[in-house]
C-alpha cells in the first residue's frame, strides 16, 4: 500500500475510515479525487471488500471513468466490478433489473430532452392549447422541478398551491399535461432523464423487499460532490446506506453552485443532523494554485454565512498579484483581456491550453471572441456554441441576410416557418423546386407563391414577402442598428425569446440582445464610414469566417462560463465582466442564498487559477441596444486588498507608472471607490442636453460648438467638403479629437 505514503495526514484519514458516515469536505485543489479513488482502493486492498459490494456514485461519466483507472492501476482488473458511475446510469441499471414491480419492461426506452420536448407538444397541440402559452421547453422544467422534489401528477393535481401557481403564471393546464405526459410515458415503456431518479424513489418506497435487496448488497456507499445533489438523490443514497451505515460523502460547500439544476447545499450543511456519530475530515491543504490565489478566495468566500467552516492553505509560493483590468466599455475590456493573454505569451511563454477566460453569462463572449481572433490568438469554446454559431444569433442573422439578398436559400430556408407561420417543409421543397425548373430566382417564387401553392402556405408566404420588402425599406433608410433592431422586434424573434422565461430561454434572449449591442457598438464607432446593415454583415462575415479552421489539435485558449469550468485548472485565468447586476446577476440578489450562490461561483471561478489571476470589468456595456454605465462588483471589494492590484498597464486613464503598487492596502474598499469615482471616466459621465435632437449639419462651419450623445461638448476645427461624403473634425473636450462622417453622425449645433 505505497500509495498511502503519497497523502498528508488528511487525506489518510479519509482513505483508512472506512466504517461509519464520513463526510470529507475537499476545499478547492486539495485532491479529492485522489482521496476517493485510494479510498476504494484500500477497501479492495486492504478490507478485502468485493468490489461488487461498493458503490461509488458521480456526477459525471468522465470522473467515473477516471477513477476507475486509477483504482484499476492499484488493485488490477477487480477495479471493473464496481458499482461506479453516475446517478442516472447506476439507477437505470437498477431499475432495469427490477422494472416489472413498477410495469415498466426491462429495456425500457430512456426519453433524452427532445424526445420529451417532442410528446409535450403533441399533447399539447391535442389539448387544443397555444403553444406560445405552454412551450415545451417551460412545461418541461415544470414536470422536472416536480419530479426532482419528488412531486407525482397526482400530488400536483390536488395541491391547491401549485394549481393557484400556474393560474397566476397564465397556465392552469400544466398539471393536466404533467398527468398525460406521465401517461404516455408509462404506456410508450419510457423514462425521461428525471423519471430515472424519481422512479428509483418509487420502488425503494413501495418495494421493501426490493430496497433491502440492494442494501444488502452494498456494503459501502460513497457520493462524489455531494455538494451538488438534490433531495431526490440524498433519499435514495441514504435508504441505500441505511443498515450498515458505511455512507462517505466528498464535496465542499464553497463549490455549491448549480442550484438552478436543483441542487441542495442544505444537503452538505446538515448532513450532520442525520448522522449524530458522523466522523468530519477536512482536506484543507490546496495543492493547485499559488498563495496569493489561495488567500484571496478564502477573504471571498469568508462573507457567505451558510457554510461548513475550514482554513484552506497552501505550501505553494507566494505567486503574483491578482491584477485587477478596467475598461471604458465591454468591447474594451476584450481588448485589454486579448493584449494581456499575448504579452503574458510573449514574456513567459505561455501556451494557449494553459489559459482561460471565464464569464458569467454565454453572451460576453462575442467581445472576447473579436478581440482575439484581431489578434489572431486561437481559442475554442466549452460548453457553448462559439457566438455567431448560437441558434438564435444564426436566426436573427438569417433574417439579415434575407432581408437584403432575397435568393439567399440557407437564410430562406431557416427563417419561413421561424417563428412559426405555417409553412411545411413539403411547401419549402417545393418553392425551391419550382425556382430550379422553371430557372427563376427564388424571390420570383416567393412573389407568386399562389401559382406553385396553394391555402393557407401561400397566404403565409405573401405577407412573409410583404415583412421582408418592409425589412428592406428599413434597411435602405435607416443605419444597421436601428433596422436590425425593427427587424428582430418585427420578425417576431425577440417575442418568441422573451415570452420564454426557462434558464436557456433567458440565455438566448440575452444573446440576440448581444448581437444588437454589437451593432450598436459598430454604428456608435466614428471611424466606420459606413453605418449601413450591409456594412456590418460584411465585417462578420469576415471575421467569423475564421471560425472555420479545422486544426482542433491545435493548442487554443479555453473560453467558458464559470459554471462550466468547476473541476478545472488553468496555469492563467481571466474573469471577465466584474459589474454589478451582471456578476453578481442581477436575478440572484432577491435573497441572501441567492447572492451566497454568487459568491460561491465567483469562488470557484479564482480557484482554477494555478499561478495567475486576472478579473476585469467595465464602466460602461451595451445592454438592449443601450450603453449602460456600470459599477464595479462588489466582489472585486471582497477580495482582501493585500492579494490585488490594478494593472496600471492596461489603465492608460490611471497616472501612476505601471509598476507602482496603489496605495490602499489598508482600506481596500475605500481605494476601491477612490480608485472608482476620483478619477471618473468621462465617457459615462457625460449626459446629453434634457433637450437633445440632432440639428441639421448642411451649414456646420469651422468654429462651431456642437454636442455629441456619446462624446459630449467639442469644437468644430476643420471640415472636409471633398467628396460625396461631408466630414468634420471636431475637438471633444473630454475626447480629444474625432473625424464625423456627417451624414450618420448626431451632432447638436450650440450658439457659441
Amino acid at each position: 500500500m505505497e500509495y498511502l505514503n503519497s497523502l498528508n495526514e488528511p487525506q489518510r484519514e479519509g482513505v483508512v475510515n472506512t466504517d461509519g458516515p464520513v463526510m470529507i469536505i475537499a476545499g478547492a485543489g486539495s485532491g479529492k479525487t485522489r482521496v476517493l479513488t485510494y479510498r476504494i482502493a484500500y477497501l479492495i486492498d486492504n478490507k478485502q471488500v468485493d468490489p461488487f459490494n461498493i458503490l461509488a456514485l458521480t456526477f459525471t461519466n468522465k470522473a467515473a471513468k477516471e477513477m476507475r483507472e486509477r483504482i484499476e492501476k492499484v488493485v488490477g482488473t477487480e477495479a471493473r466490478n464496481l458499482w461506479m458511475g453516475t446517478f442516472h446510469s447506476v439507477f437505470a441499471r437498477i431499475l432495469r433489473a427490477e422494472a416489472d414491480h413498477l410495469g415498466y419492461p426491462s429495456n425500457f426506452t430512456i426519453y433524452d430532452t427532445d424526445d420529451s420536448k417532442s410528446l409535450i407538444r403533441t399533447i399539447v397541440k391535442e389539448f387544443n392549447l397555444d403553444d406560445k402559452v405552454y412551450k415545451a421547453n417551460v412545461v418541461l422544467n415544470r414536470i422536472s422541478g416536480a419530479k426532482n422534489r419528488l412531486i407525482s401528477w397526482r400530488e400536483y393535481l390536488n395541491n391547491p398551491i401549485y394549481k393557484a401557481d400556474d393560474e397566476s403564471n397564465m397556465k392552469p393546464e400544466l398539471g393536466r399535461i404533467y398527468k398525460t405526459y406521465a401517461e404516455r410515458c408509462f404506456k410508450a415503456g419510457a423514462m425521461d432523464f428525471d423519471d430515472l431518479l424519481f422512479n428509483t424513489n418509487v420502488l425503494f418506497k413501495e418495494h421493501t423487499d426490493v430496497l433491502n435487496k440492494y442494501q444488502q448488497r452494498f456494503h459501502y456507499v460513497m457520493v462524489d460532490e455531494f455538494q451538488d445533489t438534490n433531495i431526490s438523490q440524498y433519499l435514495i443514497t441514504k435508504k441505500l446506506a441505511a443498515v450498515r451505515q458505511n455512507i462517505a460523502v466528498v464535496g465542499d460547500d464553497a463549490q455549491s453552485i448549480y442550484a438552478f439544476r436543483g441542487a441542495d447545499i442544505q444537503n452538505i450543511l446538515n448532513f450532520e443532523k442525520d448522522y449524530s456519530d458522523l466522523r468530519v475530515i477536512k482536506l484543507e491543504q490546496n495543492y493547485r494554485s499559488s498563495r496569493n490565489i489561495v488567500n484571496a478566495a478564502n477573504s471571498v468566500i469568508f462573507k457567505n454565512k451558510a457554510q461548513l467552516k475550514k482554513n484552506v492553505w497552501t505550501d505553494n509560493e507566494e505567486g503574483s498579484l491578482i491584477e485587477l483590468l478596467k475598461a471604458n466599455s465591454d468591447g474594451e475590456e476584450g481588448k485589454l483581456v486579448a493584449s494581456a493573454i499575448f504579452e503574458e505569451k510573449m514574456h513567459r511563454q505561455i501556451k494557449n491550453n494553459e489559459v482561460a477566460v471565464l464569464y458569467r453569462t454565454n453572451s460576453q463572449s462575442r467581445a472576447i471572441e473579436e478581440a482575439l481572433r484581431r489578434m489572431n490568438l486561437k481559442y475554442k469554446i466549452i460548453g457553448g456554441l462559439s457566438f455567431y454559431q448560437r441558434k438564435e444569433i444564426k436566426d436573427l442573422m438569417a433574417y439579415l441576410r434575407f432581408s437584403i439578398n432575397h435568393n439567399d436559400e440557407e437564410s430562406f430556408k431557416r427563417i419561413i416557418n421561424y417563428p412559426r407561420r405555417g409553412v411545411g417543409d413539403t411547401s419549402v421543397s417545393k418553392m425551391i423546386v419550382a425556382a430550379n425548373d422553371h430557372a427563376i430566382s427564388l424571390w420570383e417564387v416567393l412573389e407568386n407563391a399562389n401559382s406553385f401553392l396553394g391555402g393557407r402556405a401561400a397566404n403565409a408566404v405573401m405577407d412573409f414577402v410583404t415583412t421582408i420588402k418592409r425589412f428592406k425599406l428599413e434597411i435602405e433608410s435607416k443605419d444597421a442598428f436601428e433596422a436590425a433592431t425593427q427587424i428582430a422586434k418585427t420578425s417576431g424573434i425577440l417575442k418568441e425569446l422573451y415570452e420564454d422565461k426557462t434558464v436557456e430561454g433567458l440565455n438566448r434572449y440575452e444573446n440576440v440582445q448581444e448581437l444588437l449591442n454589437a451593432i450598436k457598438e459598430y454604428v456608435d464607432d466614428p471611424e466606420k464610414e459606413d453605418k449601413s446593415l450591409g456594412a456590418f454583415l460584411q465585417e462578420i462575415a469576415l471575421v467569423t469566417g475564421l471560425d472555420n479552421d479545422k486544426d482542433d489539435d491545435e493548442e487554443k485558449i479555453t473560453l467558458m462560463t464559470i459554471h462550466m469550468a468547476k473541476g478545472l485548472e488553468f496555469q492563467h485565468v481571466y474573469i471577465v465582466g466584474l459589474e454589478e447586476d451582471l456578476f453578481p446577476s442581477q436575478m440572484m440578489l432577491s435573497s441572501r442564498a441567492d447572492l451566497e450562490e454568487e459568491r460561491r461561483l465567483f469562488y470557484v471561478a479564482i480557484t482554477r487559477a494555478k499561478s495567475k489571476l486576472f478579473v476585469s470589468y467595465a464602466l460602461s456595456r451595451y445592454r438592449f441596444g443601450r450603453l449602460k454605465n456600470c459599477e464595479p462588483s462588489r466582489f472585486i471589494e471582497e477580495i482582501d486588498p493585500a492579494f490585488i492590484k490594478i494593472n496600471k498597464k492596461y489603465n492608460p486613464a490611471d497616472s501612476t507608472t505601471q509598476n507602482e503598487r496603489p496605495d490602499y492596502a489598508k482600506n481596500f474598499v475605500k481605494g476601491m471607490k477612490k480608485t472608482v469615482s476620483s478619477k471618473p471616466v468621462k465617457k459615462s459621465s457625460y449626459k446629453p442636453s434634457a433637450d437633445f435632437t440632432p440639428s441639421d449639419t448642411s451649414n456646420l462651419q469651422e468654429g462651431m460648438k456642437v454636442e455629441h450623445p456619446k462624446f459630449g461638448y467639442g469644437k468644430v476645427v476643420d471640415m472636409d467638403e471633398s467628396g460625396a461624403n461631408r466630414k468634420a473634425k471636431v475637438s471633444f473636450d473630454d475626447f480629444g479629437e474625432k473625424t464625423l462622417l456627417l451624414s450618420f453622425a448626431k451632432l447638436k449645433i450650440h450658439d457659441n
